[in-house]
């Protein structure tokens, strides 16, 4: 064989490296929140079913991990007749008796009910604002807050605009919106960027191209 075609045969048998692993945020531990992480978690949302769907959920989460929240996710959304407020806001207590009994849910009363709750006040803000996106985006004055955290300790559980979005929704009748909750709320919806900077979610989520 000649030495040309030994270093072919050799280059045929090298086994490549492995292409380099995508740096994320710390938090996403299952295939499951890795591919929420990569492809919804702080996406800017302006579409009013999406955001009353986090509302949903997010409510949902308080006192559990959002693992179990993504678990149940397509439980959720078949439950609540896919997230539709106006539908929702129609709940009476016999729905809501069938709701406590599904086990696809989290079968907390004060949770279940707040999600009627929350469609109805929804509908309100819809009908004043033209829109739910168009007021709930006021409290970071329209566009996405990017941070600049480097190690996830480091990100807030709560911040003046989670604190003055709590604040207003209760006024308008919402509940199951404390500030931690709320800042939950804007981290999904893309209202704040809480990507780690060594995230490749970070950079591509500071371009002001990526909306949905």
């Amino acid at each position: 064989m000649s030495s040309a075609r030994r270093s072919a045969a050799a280059a045929s048998q090298r086994i490549e490296p492995n292409p380099p692993t995508l740096r994320r945020c710390t938090w996403p531990g299952s295939d499951l929140s890795r591919a929420y992480h990569d492809s919804e978690w702080g996406v800017p949302l302006r579409e009013d079913r999406k955001l009353f769907e986090f509302l949903v959920l997010d409510a949902a989460q308080a006192g559990l991990s959002w693992e179990i929240i993504l678990r149940k996710r397509e439980g959720y959304r078949l439950a609540f007749d896919g997230f539709d407020p106006k539908k929702i806001a129609r709940y009476d207590s016999r729905k809501l008796q069938r709701l406590l009994a599904d086990p696809r849910i989290g079968r907390n009363r004060l949770k279940v009910q707040s999600a009627v709750t929350n469609a109805r006040a929804f509908l309100a803000v819809q009908k004043e604002f033209g829109s739910f996106a168009q007021y709930i985006w006021q409290f970071v004055g329209g566009s996405p807050r990017v941070n600049r955290w480097r190690r996830h300790g480091q990100i807030p559980a709560r911040s003046a605009e989670s604190d003055a979005m709590s604040r207003a929704l209760r006024q308008r009748g919402f509940c199951f919106v404390g500030s931690t909750i709320c800042y939950a709320f804007m981290q999904a919806a893309g209202m704040v960027n809480d990507h780690l900077v060594h995230c490749y979610r970070h950079a591509e989520l500071a371009t002001p191209a990526t909306s949905k």
